[in-house]
């Protein structure tokens, strides 16, 4: 699975990443995380606001950065 998190580093941007890194390990899924921080690449997944969250190539949530539970149901 491969885990995108779009984002320029703010605060935010960077707790979805570790909740998403958290939700993915306690899952036991074998994902890839990539942080894309570069606003062209964020901006050719149609995201006007971050952070958000692109599994698999597909935008799941746009804008906020919910606890490692919510995200383990993104995830599963």
């Amino acid at each position: 699975m491969k885990i995108q998190i779009l984002g320029t580093g703010c605060p935010k941007c960077k707790k979805l990443a570790e909740n998403a890194e958290a939700a993915a390990k306690e899952l036991g899924i074998d994902h890839d995380l990539e942080k894309v921080t570069n606003i062209n690449e964020i901006m050719q997944f149609g995201v006007m606001m971050t952070p958000a969250l692109v599994i698999d190539g597909q935008v799941k949530l746009v804008g906020k950065a919910p606890d490692v539970e919510e995200l383990k149901k993104l995830l599963s």
